[in-house]
């Protein structure tokens, strides 16, 4: 049985010990913390695959059409695999024999079947010897290794009555990009062969209003994208990372 001075005591503390403790810890009113955010929802499990590699010598230019780069850890997707470029700028894992590498999706190659990659003569060092010349690999889709937000690069030529966009540096492959019209409403812009995403009859003088979706589900928009022929244009934020 608890004794009534200890009961006094808590209520004497509670009371005029100290004010703003008592503003917190008496108040059987205040609301509880607000929960943290749940994690981003990711849509359906990572695409993966088996086959062969190859390799090829390889700069991070290709049919994606993104620029030379430092960083050759790069692959070339089977022309059955291509989809319209759709993979353009995702990451893959790629196990083979002697270990793992991830690398970046900036090519095709026609000549591979389903489920192949042709890899960057650095990339395949990574997973067999490169005097075997091919090896039986399995790959999985998983987060692009970036920072900083999304990349608009405006290809060169565009303008208000025709402009071609493609996103650069996004951490899951892109499914869709949308500009928003007079109305207030989005409309779908057709994505090429090419990775560029064109208006065939333009979008206006700008800003653009930009939303993009990947393909894991998760959408970004950016209100003020400037077009400007050949212009990089850096995004507000980055698409989430998948838990």
């Amino acid at each position: 049985m608890r004794s009534p001075r200890g009961d006094g005591r808590r209520v004497r503390w509670c009371g005029p010990f100290v004010l703003a403790l008592a503003l917190v810890g008496c108040d059987r009113g205040s609301p509880p913390p607000p929960a943290p955010s749940p994690p981003p929802r990711c849509l359906g499990a990572p695409v993966s695959g088996t086959g062969r590699a190859t390799y090829y010598d390889a700069d991070g230019a290709g049919s994606c059409s993104f620029d030379p780069s430092p960083d050759h850890m790069v692959a070339a997707l089977s022309g059955s695999d291509w989809s319209h470029a759709a993979w353009c700028g995702a990451c893959l894992a790629v196990a083979g024999p002697a270990g793992e590498v991830i690398v970046r999706v900036v090519d095709r190659c026609p000549a591979c079947k389903h489920g192949d990659l042709d890899l960057s003569r650095e990339a395949f060092a990574r997973i067999a010897p490169l005097s075997a010349g091919r090896a039986s690999i399995a790959w999985r889709e998983v987060a692009c290794p970036v920072t900083g937000p999304i990349v608009y690069q405006i290809k060169p030529g565009s303008s208000p009555h025709w402009a071609a966009i493609q996103l650069r540096n996004h951490r899951y492959a892109i499914g869709r990009l949308e500009a928003r019209d007079a109305g207030g409403g989005y409309h779908a812009i057709p994505r090429g062969d090419d990775n560029y995403f064109v208006a065939a009859g333009g979008l206006g003088a700008g800003p653009l209003a930009l939303r993009i979706a990947d393909i894991r589900g998760h959408m970004l928009e950016d209100g003020a994208i400037g077009l400007g022929d050949g212009a990089i244009r850096a995004g507000a934020a980055q698409l989430p990372l998948c838990p």
